[in-house]
């Protein structure tokens, strides 16, 4: 099992107000022209789900890679950041979860449209259900060499390393890093593994001490919907780079949609 700080949240949801859960945008890969594709993708997403959203959640890895020098952030994603700002300024509430592509977010998205970001698994409580919310690395039996790596990245002393590189070095590093990781696990990626789940097999260890209805995740770059325990059920929203599964969260129901599907 996991170590984790678990915080807790309450959304009190108003008359035909929803919450909205998306993960793993990737903003970035594979290169400019799809990135910039899929960003417009996920603005006509937001402007259709904005007349009935209370809140947005943002499960990790929205951006193939980001790091916040003092002064610097990374180029691109501006209709994107600017959609963002326009949700916040008209009262929607924004959550961001950290991935183990874009860990290294600071202040720049809470100080300037009032993003809430979270690092640890977040149980929010709603309409007497527990959701809960985590992008899913380190979770799990396996990943014990990124457990490792990740205990590092997260550290002060390799922050304050990486932004001690010129920003054209440390951003050509990281992408390049980040491409090959990906396309090294995008084949596992297409597989559903059975029970050799591992967040499946982290939710159904979890639940049984600390049970929630809904448990949300992404990560896995595979969409699934399985249940837990006798009436619980986890849910990994995939990832946006072929597909476009999100959920939606309403008295008391989970339901997940496809945004634009290819085939519709």
């Amino acid at each position: 099992m996991a170590f984790f700080t678990m915080q807790q949240i309450d959304i009190n949801l108003k008359d035909s107000k929803k919450i909205f859960f998306a993960s793993d945008f990737h903003l970035g890969a594979p290169n400019a022209q799809k990135s910039f594709e899929r960003e417009l993708k996920i603005i006509r997403w937001l402007d259709s789900i904005k007349h009935e959203a209370q809140t947005i959640v943002l499960i990790g890895d929205i951006f193939d890679f980001w790091f916040e020098y003092k002064h610097v952030v990374p180029k691109g994603y501006v209709r994107f950041i600017g959609k963002l700002a326009e949700l916040s300024d008209a009262g929607i509430e924004l959550i961001f979860f950290t991935g183990n592509h874009d860990m290294w977010m600071f202040d720049f998205f809470p100080t300037q449209f009032n993003v809430k970001i979270f690092r640890d698994p977040l149980t929010v409580n709603c309409d007497g259900k527990k959701i809960f919310l985590h992008h899913g690395d380190g979770l799990g039996p396996f990943d014990k060499k990124y457990k490792f790596m990740k205990l590092f990245f997260n550290s002060k002393l390799c922050q304050w390393l990486f932004a001690k590189l010129h920003p054209y070095i440390g951003f050509s590093i990281a992408t390049n890093w980040s491409n090959s990781s990906r396309i090294a696990n995008h084949e596992n990626d297409e597989i559903f593994l059975g029970k050799d789940e591992w967040l499946w097999q982290f939710v159904e260890e979890y639940h049984l001490k600390n049970p929630h209805d809904f448990y949300i995740m992404g990560h896995r770059h595979y969409f699934m919907k399985l249940p837990v325990g006798n009436n619980a059920e986890y849910v990994n929203l995939g990832e946006w780079v072929k597909n476009s599964n999100y959920a939606i969260y309403a008295n008391g129901i989970l339901e997940t949609k496809v945004f634009e599907p290819k085939n519709a």
